[in-house]
């Protein structure tokens, strides 16, 4: 059994991710901010904790992530308020990735979003380009710590069921790359347990292979 953390445990995403953990007969453990989502996360066989990630010191994370062999980032502030986004979407995510470091847990897996990086091309006038900033920076840092990093970056999130059928980008044109969150969360799964996932940024959305035989074209 694998013990598995995720942050930001109450978003629908890692709800998923908790279930299908849960189900596989992992040991998982899911920190959020607010108390009373105590019960839903519970609901999915994770351990609730609450754990307030824009605040909590690089060493107060570290100390809730110790004993655990990977972690999963799926937190985020949501976007309306800039400083809180920068706050947690870049700030607090690069302290996980050092609690990470600083307390043995060497799998890291980053929930981030298909076109993230430094050129994302999101204009200043945008209401995204903030979540944008921040999301490059926290990704860029990953890529530069020595844990055994994964970047999933789904195209754009729907509540569509999950049917475990993806496309993996390569160098095509992608005029459309809707994901259902369901199955982000079962990539974000598989890639947990599959070493050649590890240092690669991975695109994906709804698609037409199942996810381990997409996963194992990758280029």
């Amino acid at each position: 059994m694998t013990r598995i953390a995720i942050i930001g445990g109450h978003g629908k995403v890692a709800l998923e991710l908790s279930k299908v953990l849960a189900a596989d007969g992992q040991d998982v453990t899911s920190f959020f901010r607010n108390p009373d989502h105590a019960a839903d996360v519970a609901t999915t066989g994770a351990a609730p904790v609450v754990l307030d990630v824009e605040n909590a010191t690089t060493a107060e994370i570290a100390e809730a992530l110790a004993g655990h062999d990977a972690v999963v980032w799926s937190a985020g502030a949501g976007g309306g308020n800039p400083d809180r986004t920068y706050a947690v979407d870049r700030d607090a995510a690069i302290r996980s990735m050092d609690a990470a470091a600083e307390s043995g847990v060497g799998r890291y897996v980053m929930v981030s979003y298909f076109g993230a990086g430094p050129d994302h091309g999101v204009p200043e006038d945008n209401p995204f380009f903030h979540y944008a900033e921040a999301k490059a920076a926290a990704d860029s840092y990953l890529r530069g710590t020595s844990l055994n990093w994964t970047i999933l970056c789904p195209g754009a999130l729907t509540d569509k069921p999950g049917n475990g059928m993806v496309d993996v980008h390569r160098n095509e044109a992608w005029e459309s790359a809707e994901t259902a969150r369901a199955n982000v969360a079962l990539v974000a799964a598989a890639v947990l347990e599959l070493p050649a996932s590890v240092g690669r940024s991975i695109g994906f959305r709804d698609g037409s292979l199942p996810i381990a035989a997409a996963l194992e074209a990758m280029d």
